[in-house]
């Protein structure tokens, strides 16, 4: 099936096969934008030859130090100059990259590092303490430490193990990098939240990191010498990967370690930051942002959303201040985002709130996925906005499988598609419409309330900055919708107030029974962790 009848001498060989990966960026680069600012941190910048050469000398370090190929180095690094340089020296050297979440528990840190098997951590000096516990809880082989201090940001450091730079003054900058002989080879290995569990531990491989990379330039609409503001965690898939993204574009890589909207907008002001991506929390933290705290500039900012549907009552409010907003989905099974809500050309003119509604929908499969739909018992559900079903998907930005975990491999792949756990609808167009995880979906009575639907009508509330919505226990129905608000500095709202402005917009059995005024628990990717919430709810009172 699809050969010529005759392919003698037609086969793969050095010159028209080389195994895809997104080192290769960082290598075009150093050749075409040598002298172009490649990444900035704090008050030092470096260039795309000094960014290679310290990527080199990590990678030549790293050997120096017993990492062979296929060993995992470990990162505990905010968005900082080491961690994106890490990101591509440590796969140099032919290691595979491990980023941790920098606000794990000790526990935690300690079973990804023995699961894992990191043979060394680069570890910044916010975090040592963790890592030190880490390692004294461990029964096995422990990483070795490499200290990462942060001048910029007033981290010396302790003196207690070997600082970063100076492993990186061990290393060659000349050193030839361990490419992949096989783009299956693996590149990263990300683990997940475990808010149910012991974290799964999902290996990526350099052929889908490499196409994940195109995937984002094309659905960002990149050109050349973009300006990218990291304020997605590298230590969440990778930054979706976008640092390995950049240098294809000869752009710039603008490290954000404290994620407020005052440095969001210095780094729009002073460095004419072009992209970043963040969950809705980010976003609300910028519409709600004090006007001491903000800059003028001159230019339409694009933004990547994700972690979450983002309310249309936020993407109606940040859009007046300069910034366009894409809504795009995935989990770290799939590279970060896979499906993006694609702005059609019939939609133009669509204004206020109709345009936000449109834009918080959930969309389309992104460029290099295969497909992604809507199944309900095996079959893609009727495109009618109503028929509920789980999010399927395949393609190439989908996980090699989890690592030690063949079982969850294998659920996780039944059917020939990887199975996200996301309950959605589609429209007649095919656009997805995420409407809940399946385990935050509310049964009440029978029916299905989705907190995504009463979350969006909860947030257009003036006075409320943050919202989530949990199923709290009840005699009679069995779960009611509970809520839980954060409410904007100064606004003021009563629990009977907000339970009126729903029920003047939802049905009877979707209004929220309770409603409870606190700051919300959230991730450091700016998710809320409703699992604390439920906690919560179960353990109020159980009138309806």
């Amino acid at each position: 099936m699809g050969w010529l009848a005759d392919e003698t001498g037609l086969e793969k060989c050095a010159a028209n096969y080389v195994p895809l990966t997104p080192l290769s960026h960082l290598n075009r680069a150093l050749e075409l934008f040598p002298e172009r600012i490649a990444v900035i941190h704090g008050a030092r910048q470096f260039t795309y030859r000094d960014y290679h050469a310290r990527v080199s000398q990590l990678a030549s370090a790293l050997t120096a130090r017993g990492v062979a190929p296929g060993d995992v180095v470990a990162t505990l690094l905010p968005n900082s100059l080491a961690q994106v340089e890490a990101h591509f020296g440590v796969p140099a050297c032919g290691a595979v990259l491990n980023a941790i979440n920098t606000r794990l528990d000790a526990g935690t840190v300690a079973y990804i590092f023995e699961h894992g098997g990191a043979k060394l951590v680069l570890c910044d000096s916010s975090v040592l303490a963790v890592a030190e516990e880490a390692v004294k809880a461990m029964s096995g082989p422990a990483p070795q430490i490499i200290e990462v201090a942060d001048p910029d940001y007033d981290y010396a450091p302790t003196g207690h193990y070997l600082e970063y730079e100076e492993l990186l003054a061990k290393g060659d900058p000349n050193f030839a990098w361990i490419m992949p002989q096989d783009e299956w080879e693996s590149i990263a290995l990300n683990y997940t939240s475990g808010t149910t569990g012991r974290p799964k531990g999902v290996v990526y491989h350099h052929r889908g990191a490499y196409l994940s990379t195109q995937a984002n330039m094309i659905s960002w609409r990149m050109q050349l010498y973009p300006v990218l503001l990291t304020i997605v965690p590298l230590f969440h898939c990778n930054s979706w990967t976008h640092s390995w993204m950049v240098p294809m574009l000869g752009g710039t890589v603008v490290c954000c370690r404290d994620i407020t909207a005052k440095a969001i907008y210095d780094a729009i002001a002073d460095h004419n930051v072009t992209h970043f991506g963040g969950a809705p929390i980010v976003l609300n933290m910028i519409v709600n942002s004090k006007e001491i705290d903000r800059r003028e500039f001159d230019h339409i900012v694009e933004v990547f959303t994700a972690g979450a549907p983002p309310p249309a009552a936020t993407l109606a409010a940040i859009e007046p201040l300069g910034f366009n907003v894409t809504q795009v989905y995935g989990l770290t099974e799939t590279y970060g985002p896979s499906v993006e809500c694609t702005w059609k050309p019939a939609w133009d003119g669509t204004e206020g709130e109709a345009r936000a509604e449109l834009k918080a929908r959930t969309g389309m499969m992104m460029p290099m996925m295969e497909s992604v739909s809507v199944f309900d018992n095996g079959k893609e559900v009727a495109r009618d906005a109503a028929h509920l079903g789980e999010i399927v998907m395949r393609g190439n930005m989908v996980m090699k499988g989890y690592y030690k975990n063949p079982q969850a491999t294998q659920d996780a792949f039944a059917g020939g598609v990887f199975h996200s756990g996301d309950i959605a609808f589609l429209h007649d167009d095919g656009y997805i419409k995420i409407t809940d995880r399946a385990k935050d979906i509310i049964i009440s009575g029978g029916e299905n309330v989705s907190s995504v639907e009463v979350e969006g009508v909860i947030a257009a509330h003036p006075a409320v900055s943050l919202c989530a919505v949990v199923a709290k226990p009840d005699d009679t129905w069995g779960e009611v919708p509970c809520a839980f608000v954060e409410l904007k500095d100064g606004a003021e709202a009563s629990e009977s107030e907000i339970i009126a402005h729903c029920r003047a917009r939802l049905a009877g059995f979707k209004t929220p029974k309770r409603v409870i005024f606190t700051e919300l628990p959230k991730t450091s990717t700016g998710k809320i962790q409703k699992f604390e919430l439920r906690a919560v709810a179960k353990l109020l009172d159980r009138e309806t």
